[in-house]
């Protein structure tokens, strides 16, 4: 493949009317590196420096039911030139937001278990009483769905999607005129490492994102492959994100 082969991240601003993007010329031999390592320590928690693995950051578990997940990577310039390369993965590994040496989320992660473990366990106990039948079962599922909603809610409240242009603006801002905001809007690799990025003051050089372990279900995505940003969940914030970005 030639660079301009390699998809790229964009998204449309509405502020000014642009459609930014990020190539990922720039970040494609970090990204080729970073699947050497996973393939050679076969763990993700090695750029903690510790000699043992913890199982649970192991990539056998990209090889399970779980099937495997998009990794992504972004060179970036620091203000003394240097180059700083970041990494993530999508979404959570094996249930963790946070690993040693990865972009974290764009909230903050004791806010976000203080209003979801509660919660997701009254939803857990609603779903054994309709299952059991205990009580009026159509009343019960009126309360699963809407206890549901607003915690939903309270989560999406909870992300900051901050950009290159110095504002913040609530995660539900982007999807005003949608069904909604998709599963997992905001959790992609490409928002992490912007966010990151941001917070470092860094100048974004290139970005790449690519899919390690079991295919997925419906075959599209595969091992070492590369892929763009996804239009339903990424693009609509990636404008705003890139815009101000020196890059273009």
């Amino acid at each position: 493949m030639t660079a301009s082969d390699f998809p790229i991240s964009s998204g449309w601003c509405r502020k000014c009317q642009t459609q930014h993007q990020l190539g990922p010329e720039a970040a494609i031999t970090s990204a080729r590196e970073l699947m050497a390592e996973l393939a050679n320590t076969q763990r993700i928690d090695y750029l903690t420096g510790n000699s043992t693995a913890d199982p649970q950051f192991s990539t056998a578990y990209l090889e399970s039911e779980a099937l495997g997940q998009m990794f992504g990577v972004l060179a970036g310039e620091d203000a003394q030139g240097r180059i700083v390369v970041l990494r993530a993965f999508s979404c959570q590994y094996n249930a963790h937001w946070q690993v040693e040496g990865w972009a974290p989320p764009l909230f903050d992660v004791a806010e976000y278990e203080r209003i979801m473990v509660p919660g997701d366990r009254r939803i857990k106990a609603l779903g054994r009483d309709i299952e059991d039948g205990r009580g009026d079962v159509i009343r019960l599922k009126q309360e699963r769905r809407l206890l549901s909603r607003s915690l939903m809610k309270q989560l999406h409240d909870l992300y900051e999607v901050v950009g290159f242009s110095g504002e913040t603006r609530p995660l539900a801002s982007f999807f005003e005129h949608t069904n909604g905001i998709p599963t997992g809007a905001g959790d992609c690799c490409a928002p992490k490492l912007l966010n990151q990025a941001i917070r470092q003051n860094l100048r974004p050089l290139g970005l790449a994102e690519f899919y390690w372990g079991r295919t997925n279900r419906s075959g599209t995505r595969q091992q070492g492959h590369f892929y763009g940003s996804c239009a339903d969940k990424c693009q609509p914030m990636l404008g705003f994100m890139l815009c101000g970005a020196a890059h273009e």
